[in-house]
């Protein structure tokens, strides 16, 4: 059981920089990260009641298929920044209804892929830790997903951070996916 709360603290360490992300747009409201957190939640518990169910009908290791999953959500959380940080320059002289408009897509966007990401480690750490795979394994992602988001999310609302660069919060988030996808190949955890 140690291992499994462990796990699940140690994958979740990517929603730190999210929160620092969400809580330096002016416009991200801390309900924001609370409705992104209750949906992460539901994933949670999704992808541990299906890793539970269809753990034994896979003839090949699960690991490759979330390894490739992290990674492929590490790159694309890296390439979708760069990619609306560049149209989010071009459309900057706009009006702030639109970008009332932007801070809720980015929300949605950072929300999806959190969830889905969290979806993902809680499918990941029950095949690991299949026999021994409980409900302890979802509730640890949630929870550290939303500690470490809320956490930051303050942090990111004081003048220190405000001149830590968003970019960065992303790459380092999209680069720790990558590394869990890694891991996720190549490390075998003994329980």
């Amino acid at each position: 059981m140690f291992m499994s709360i462990l796990s699940g603290l140690v994958v979740s360490v990517d929603a730190f920089f999210i929160g620092i992300s969400l809580g330096m747009q002016k416009r991200c409201r801390f309900l924001h990260l609370m409705f992104i957190n209750i949906v992460l939640a539901v994933m949670c518990l999704v992808g541990f009641l299906v890793a539970g169910e269809i753990h034994e009908l896979i003839d090949f290791e699960p690991d490759l298929i979330v390894g490739i999953t992290f990674i492929a959500i590490g790159l694309w959380t890296i390439g979708n920044y760069f990619i609306s940080f560049y149209f989010n320059k071009r459309q900057e002289a706009e009006s702030d209804e639109r970008a009332d408009e932007g801070t809720g897509k980015i929300v949605v966007l950072v929300g999806s892929i959190m969830s889905f990401e969290a979806m993902v480690i809680t499918i990941g750490l029950t095949f690991i830790f299949q026999p021994y795979a409980t409900l302890v394994i979802p509730i640890t992602v949630a929870l550290a997903h939303f500690a470490y988001s809320a956490a930051t999310f303050f942090l990111a609302r004081t003048k220190h951070v405000q001149r830590f660069p968003v970019t960065l919060c992303h790459v380092i988030s999209g680069l720790a996916l990558i590394a869990y996808g890694l891991m996720a190949l190549f490390v075998e955890i003994g329980v």
